[in-house]
């Protein structure tokens, strides 16, 4: 389908919108370019992932339950070509689904009927911190104190970049702000909830399976590059913390 222009034109993020119910494209849609957003909208996976990978968006909102090619499928091969943002829409009761999705790199999910204000805060929010994790025409404070070196991981905020023993570690933009805590302070436990602050910031609800399932995704993408990896503890019933040792 064609881009839809947003009515301000300083506003240059674009969304696309994934879903085979044409009535939430159609309204969500609508709600985004009242904000300022450019939308582009796709009824299948199928369609939306040649798109997408030929022209990449800002963010994308991918629906799970979808004919042809559903959201997992979709997501599992847009991955393969890009880090672009995507939050998925699911089920209330669809609790592996949003599991495997986050496992599989999706950076949040909403679930269904939801608020379109909460999505849209959603979406701001990412977008803010892949703007100030990816820009670099902006000074931020973290760039400003330079990489963080933990051990054997290096991370880099100024260019979004994590090395695990001289070994690249492809991370989302909440994946990154979640270790990047965690690493700040060696050995300090950081509750789920400190950790929702520090990533899902404008006093936006995550439930404790989010942070889990994102804790989850960071080990299994370290243990990719070294299966012995365990600098990630879990404080069963306090939270995590990072272990240089």
């Amino acid at each position: 389908m064609p881009t839809t222009k947003a009515s301000d034109p300083e506003m240059t993020a674009t969304i696309a919108l994934v879903d085979d119910d044409r009535n939430i494209l159609t309204s969500v849609s609508i709600a985004l370019q009242t904000e300022g957003f450019v939308t582009r909208v796709y009824s299948d996976g199928e369609t939306a992932l040649k798109a997408l990978t030929d022209n990449p968006p800002d963010l994308a909102v991918f629906d799970i339950k979808m004919p042809r090619m559903d959201g997992l499928e979709l997501l599992r091969r847009f991955r393969e070509k890009s880090q672009v943002p995507v939050i998925f829409l699911t089920s209330k009761d669809d609790e592996l689904d949003e599991a495997l999705g986050l496992a599989m790199g999706a950076d949040d999910y909403i679930a269904k009927p939801f608020s379109q204000r909460l999505l849209i805060a959603r979406i701001r929010a990412i977008l803010r911190r892949t703007e100030l994790t990816q820009s670099p025409g902006t000074e931020t404070a973290e760039e400003a104190a330079g990489p963080l070196d933990r051990g054997r991981l290096s991370m880099d905020p100024a260019r979004h970049r994590t090395l695990w023993g001289g070994e690249p570690v492809t991370l989302t933009v909440t994946e990154f702000m979640i270790l990047e805590t965690l690493a700040q302070r060696p050995g300090i436990v950081k509750t789920r909830n400190q950790l929702m602050d520090a990533a899902y910031q404008d006093d936006i609800y995550v439930d404790d399976r989010t942070i889990d399932s994102h804790i989850k995704r960071l080990r299994r993408k370290f243990r990719q590059v070294d299966p012995a990896f365990d600098a990630i503890e879990t404080l069963y019933g306090a939270g995590y913390r990072f272990s240089e040792e």
